[in-house]
């Protein structure tokens, strides 16, 4: 088993993402609104000016990235997730893409067994 951790860049790509994923055999991710430490400082260095930046951005605000963690059965689906992902994002060398690890797991527990996955 391997845990992944995707930090994808641009919400808008999430749903794309998402499918792919489901297409190779991730069975369950989970998601959550995520900033970084960069974005935030910009965030807050605008909070901190005289005048409203967002305002001349027409009220848009930064946005911020979608942080997707799964757990998955062998390495062959994390190479796969990551194919996946670069298809839709780019490679994730460049900027503004996301970042993408895996980890091998030594102890989980909380997972249904296989005889509950058919079920």
């Amino acid at each position: 088993m391997y845990a992944l951790l995707f930090v994808l860049d641009d919400p808008d790509r999430l749903d794309k993402v998402l499918t792919a994923w489901a297409d190779i055999g991730v069975r369950g991710v989970t998601i959550m609104e995520s900033t970084g430490w960069q974005r935030r400082r910009i965030q807050h260095s605008m909070i901190g000016a005289r005048f409203d930046f967002a305002s001349l951005a027409g009220g848009a605000r930064l946005e911020n990235h979608m942080t997707l963690f799964a757990v998955v059965e062998n390495r062959a689906i994390v190479e796969k997730a990551l194919e996946a992902a670069e298809t839709i994002v780019g490679n994730m060398n460049e900027p503004d893409t996301g970042i993408f690890v895996a980890w091998p797991i030594e102890i989980i527990k909380g997972l249904p067994h296989d005889e509950e996955k058919r079920e």
